[in-house]
């Protein structure tokens, strides 16, 4: 997201502190400026953009909290922690969610807003990759529409690995591949990738899981579904299967 926006112009920083020489190099690579700590970008940014693991988004905002610019939540939180989130700042907060992919080419993904600012943030992604979308002025609202989607697509990737443990549990995994063979043929790629992706973004997942489960719930739903997805993450983390 910072490549992209630097590339249609933006002045772009970003903090190195905490974070890893992985993660770094990509920083450099993509041109990114190190403003070093988070009190040295919250004193030079107009907008600061947080794009993190759902469990530390809350902590992310408290460390710059009195920012006197827009602060942009788009992390996988419920509205109830966006909303938390933007209490936190204490200023001007705009709330959002990313639908897609890394935005490495046109049409894949689509940044959601909410808030008072929403407008003003979405201009400042023209001629970007990213197609920004206001849907309200409510913040929580572009939260609850990841939660919603996030729901589908990554609650039913923990279902499809459930499945699949299952099977191989009771040694039946080969006969339920054959049976998907034969009458649900896509689930055989789709449960492996599953798989792979866990394996690779597991850990970020746990606590999107549990945000969602805190959405469902506090809409007066049932919310055992992505508890127990948060837990066939937690197993992939751990390396259970």
């Amino acid at each position: 997201v910072g490549e992209d926006l630097l590339a249609a112009g933006r002045h772009v920083l970003w903090v190195s502190t905490g974070r890893s020489a992985e993660t770094a190099a990509r920083a450099e690579q993509a041109g990114l400026e190190d403003a070093g700590t988070m009190e040295e970008l919250a004193r030079r940014s107009e907008l600061i953009l947080s794009i993190c693991p759902p469990h530390a988004a809350l902590d992310v905002a408290r460390s710059v909290a009195g920012f006197d610019g827009i602060f942009v939540d788009a992390n996988a939180v419920s509205p109830a922690t966006a909303r938390e989130i933007g209490a936190a700042i204490g200023g001007r907060f705009v709330d959002a969610g990313i639908i897609g992919p890394p935005p490495r080419e046109a049409g894949t993904t689509r940044l959601y807003l909410a808030g008072a600012d929403a407008e003003h943030v979405a201009t400042l992604f023209q001629r970007t990759n990213l197609e920004a979308r206001v849907i309200s002025n409510e913040p929580g609202t572009a939260s609850a529409l990841k939660m919603a989607y996030a729901a589908w697509t990554k609650g039913t990737a923990a279902m499809l690995i459930a499945v699949r443990a299952l099977a191989r549990a009771e040694d039946v995994e080969e006969p339920l591949l054959e049976e998907w063979r034969l009458s649900l043929p896509e689930l055989i790629e789709r449960s492996g990738s599953a798989a792979r992706s866990a394996d690779r973004k597991g850990w970020r997942w746990v606590a999107e899981m549990e945000e969602i489960a805190a959405t469902f719930a506090a809409a007066g739903l049932p919310d055992g579904f992505h508890r127990a997805a948060a837990e066939v993450f937690r197993r992939v983390e751990a390396g259970v299967r």
